[in-house]
This record gives C-alpha cells, sequence and structure tokens, in this order.
C-alpha cells in the first residue's frame, strides 16, 4: 500500500502537507520513496532534499499508463514506506481516448481526468488523503469532503487533512460539520507564518537558491511530529503491493496516447558495450532532469559527469555528449555570460560535433543572447542564430510534437510526447523546424519549434520523459559512441 496527497484544488497546500509527512518520517529515520504526479521538476527536487532519495514522476501522458504503474511498483518495493504528491485538484487532468495500444476502436473508453491525481490513483489502486484549504470555510467542508467521496465510487478517500485552521474555534466547527460523514482526520494544520517557501515566474524557488531550507524543513518536521494521527497514516504510508492488482509478468509499456502508437517496448533495454562519458550541466541555471532520463543513459552505458556552466571554466575532459536540461538560465544570464571561457569552450565542442541535447533552459543557453525580464542582453553561446526574450506570457501545457527533419534524438515522421513550460519565446523561428506541435487532447496546432541544425544538437522548448521511449535515449548514446569513434 501508499497514500496519494490529493487537493480540492490548486493552491490548497498540497506540497506544504506532503513536505510534512516526509520530514517527520524522515526525523524518525524512515526510508520513504516519493513521488510526483505530471511533469513537474521543483516539487520533487524539494521530496529528494527531504528524503534523499530520487522522487519519481508519474505522468501517464509523457509515458504511458503501463509504464507509471511499472515506475511505482519498481521504486516503492526499495523502501519502507511510499507518498504520491498529486497535481492540480484531485480530479483535474484532460480528456483522452485511451487503451493500453494507444490506438482508437469502436469500444474505446473516454477518460476525462486523464493525468489526474484521481487517474494515478485508480492505476495504482490506492487510497487518497484529501486537503482542505479551510482559511475560508466552516460548515461547508461537509459539502466538499461529501462531493469528493461520492463522485467517483473508484476513489477510496481514506480521510482528510484540514489545512490553514484559524482556532480552536474554527476546528470545532469543522470538525462539528464533519462528523456526520464518519470521515478520519488525519491531520489538522494551522495557519502557519514562520512558514513559508519562495516563489516566482515558474513556481516555487529551487532547492540549490534556499540556503535556509534546511531550517524549514526542520520547522516542518517539527509540525508533523504533531499535527497528524499517525496511528492511522502509517498503515496507510507503508510500502507493498497488497492493494496492487495489474499484472507486471511481462512489463509492458503499452502507450496509452491517441493518436499515434510508440508500441510494446518490453523488459528488455539495449546495453552499449562501450562507455561514454556525458556531460550532465547541473547548478543553480540548469537543474530540470527526470531522475528516470539519468538513469537510463547510465544503463545504456554512459557515465555521467556534473558540472556548472556557472562556475566551470571549462568542459569536463573527455566526454562525448552533452545534455542541457531546462532550469533559469533567465535569472542567472549575467553570470552565464561573463564565464567566457566556458562559453567559447562549449561552442567550439558542438560546433566540432558533439552530440548535444539543449531542453527549454538548454536551448536558450544554446541562443545568442538571452534578454532578460528587465529587457537587459546578455550573450550566450550563439550556437543558433536566434535569441530569448522573457516575456509575461507563459507557454504551458502538453504537446504532440511531430518531427519534421531528423534530429539527433528522434526520425522525420516520428511523435512524441512532452510538456512546455516557460515565460520566454525566440525572437526568430528556424528555417527549418524540428517539431509542428499540437496540444495533447486536441488537433490545435500550437506552431513550429525547435531546432536540429547542426545536425549533432536537439534543442527544443518541449520538455520529454524517455520512461516509455527507450529508443531516444539509444539513439544519444548511439550519437556519442560515434563522436568517441571518429574522435
Amino acid at each position: 500500500m501508499a497514500l496519494v496527497i490529493a487537493g480540492e484544488r490548486s493552491g490548497v497546500g498540497k506540497t506544504t502537507v506532503t513536505l510534512t509527512l516526509l520530514a517527520s518520517l524522515c526525523r524518525r529515520a524512515i526510508a520513504v520513496q516519493s513521488f510526483k504526479v505530471g511533469p513537474d521538476y521543483i516539487d520533487p527536487m524539494f521530496h529528494h532534499h527531504v528524503t534523499g532519495l530520487a522522487c519519481r514522476n508519474l505522468d501517464p501522458v509523457l509515458t504511458s499508463q503501463a509504464y507509471v504503474q511499472h515506475c511505482f511498483t519498481t521504486h516503492s518495493q526499495k523502501s519502507q514506506y511510499a507518498l504520491i504528491e498529486g497535481v492540480m485538484g484531485l480530479f483535474d487532468g484532460i480528456s483522452s481516448f485511451a487503451n493500453d495500444k494507444g490506438q482508437m476502436t469502436n469500444d474505446q473508453k473516454q477518460i476525462t481526468d486523464f493525468a489526474s491525481t484521481a487517474h494515478i490513483a485508480r492505476l495504482l489502486n490506492l487510497p487518497v488523503v484529501l486537503v482542505i484549504d479551510c482559511s475560508r470555510l466552516s460548515g461547508s467542508v461537509a459539502a466538499i469532503a461529501y462531493g469528493y467521496c461520492s463522485f467517483d465510487p473508484n476513489i477510496k478517500i481514506a480521510g482528510l487533512v484540514l489545512n490553514r485552521v484559524g482556532s480552536d474555534r474554527h476546528l470545532s466547527l469543522l470538525k462539528n460539520s464533519l462528523e456526520p460523514l464518519k470521515l478520519p482526520i488525519l491531520g489538522v494544520l494551522r495557519r502557519q507564518d514562520n512558514i513559508s517557501i519562495p516563489d516566482r515566474h515558474l513556481g516555487l524557488v529551487p532547492t540549490a537558491e534556499l540556503p535556509e531550507l534546511d531550517a524549514v524543513i526542520n520547522r516542518l518536521a517539527d509540525l508533523g511530529d504533531s499535527c497528524f494521527d499517525w496511528e492511522r497514516l502509517l498503515p496507510l504510508l507503508q510500502s507493498g503491493d497488497e492493494g496492487m492488482w495489474f499484472d507486471f509478468s511481462a512489463r509492458r509499456y503499452a502507450n496509452a496516447h491517441q493518436p499515434g502508437d510508440k508500441g510494446d517496448k518490453g523488459d528488455k533495454q539495449e546495453s552499449s558495450s562501450c562507455v561514454v562519458r556525458v556531460a550532465v550541466a547541473r547548478d543553480r541555471a540548469f537543474n530540470f532532469y527526470y531522475q528516470d532520463n539519468l538513469d537510463l543513459l547510465q544503463q545504456l552505458g554512459a557515465e555521467l559527469v556534473f558540472w556548472s556552466p556557472l562556475a566551470d571554466s571549462e568542459l569536463p575532459e573527455n566526454v562525448q555528449g552533452i545534455y542541457f536540461g531546462g532550469g533559469f538560465p533567465e535569472v542567472f544570464a549575467q553570470q552565464l555570460s561573463e564565464n567566457i571561457s566556458l562559453r567559447k569552450a562549449v561552442k567550439t565542442a558542438i560546433l566540432q560535433g558533439i552530440p548535444t541535447i539543449a531542453e527549454c533552459g538548454g536551448l536558450m543557453y544554446l541562443c545568442e543572447q538571452i534578454i532578460d525580464f528587465a529587457g537587459e542582453s546578455w550573450p550566450m553561446l550563439g550556437v543558433l542564430p536566434t535569441s530569448s526574450q522573457m516575456g509575461g506570457r507563459l507557454t504551458l501545457g502538453y504537446r504532440r510534437a511531430v518531427a519534421l527533419q531528423d534530429s539527433l534524438l528522434i526520425n522525420s515522421g516520428t511523435t512524441v510526447y512532452g510538456h512546455e513550460f516557460h515565460r520566454s519565446q525566440l525572437i526568430s523561428a528556424p528555417n527549418q523546424p524540428l517539431f509542428a506541435t499540437y496540444r495533447y487532447d486536441c488537433e490545435e496546432n500550437m506552431g513550429f519549434e525547435g531546432w536540429a541544425l547542426p545536425a549533432n544538437i536537439h534543442a527544443s522548448y518541449v520538455h520529454l520523459h524517455w520512461g516509455a521511449s527507450v529508443e531516444i535515449p539509444q539513439q544519444f548514446v548511439k550519437k556519442c559512441l560515434e563522436f568517441k569513434t571518429d574522435s
């Protein structure tokens, strides 16, 4: 068993509740594996900071329904307890026609909350704890709780966490209202003025930029020791597959997308017989990586060498590939720009043909310049003949991306599923774009984007999770091996 932490809507305190649970469990020297529903990069950083274990994303859009089940089963069995933080409100997802092959059939089922927290709870057959923001509620809390409990009979609400409770009198009103429902209250969090995590234009400020984070986590652990009903919670959190109903004997990663079938990836991953070294940019400017992607590279024979475009003056020695994840290069644009020796070294390596992945923030770093929110321009690598400009408009959502040409990672005509989340735009579009992008759940064209020239790069705003698409990292490692041989 394990437990899903869900909210009745966004902003009710799911992350605070999750971190409080994790901090209190870890203070007791309990090993706990955490998961995050959806494509989020930043919340998993906080999970990792607390538990010391890499948080895993559970996202059937970016991967598949079967991969979500496989990922959860594989990693939850390695720890004594497991906890899943949901996304948005419990039933907030997208509409999707889905079956195990990703094909449309006469008997297809439309899932109206695909990729929601509820969808994940159903897939994994797990109970849900519902977090309710009570700051502006008293008697109405019962109607909210009753509605969520009765909306979907396949979702088991194990209990409630009442967040932002103002006073003893307030708590008494809430309990009196909820009493007829006989629904366990598993936690009560009072309004906290001394516990806060700052945010900015893409969500919470990442952990690497918060020197006081350990003090905040300690306060959360103190809170968790007293605010939860641990006698009821601990049995729900304990890992194991007692409640699982699905069969993993074949471990098939069948895709659940519509349209476009990636097919069966099977149980085996091709391992390279020759090790390559891949330089992975990881610092305060670049830190958006799915742990599963890094694991796959290692399983395929890559040695990952972490380095900092902010602090290092040279690329790591003897590398045959470069991987730039997303992050906040716009926040550190001046520091990146002033590291002239490093910029020259990286540009030279790319122009000499080293295979290079650049997602979102990485794409921005490959441009001629980044124009920040204040309108100041900062020179970057200049590999791509365009500039990235910060703006107020947020580009957000799942994407179905169709490759218009071959790139470092994929072949022309291939359909991949990813996610965009950025406030920057490129001043000029590529003459030969990598992708035609569409909304995941309909045929609405979102435009053309991405760069595959020179041929050794894959630069795009679209974040990809490779869990159900092992051919992508296989292709990257293959190109790194070829570069190593040619060198």
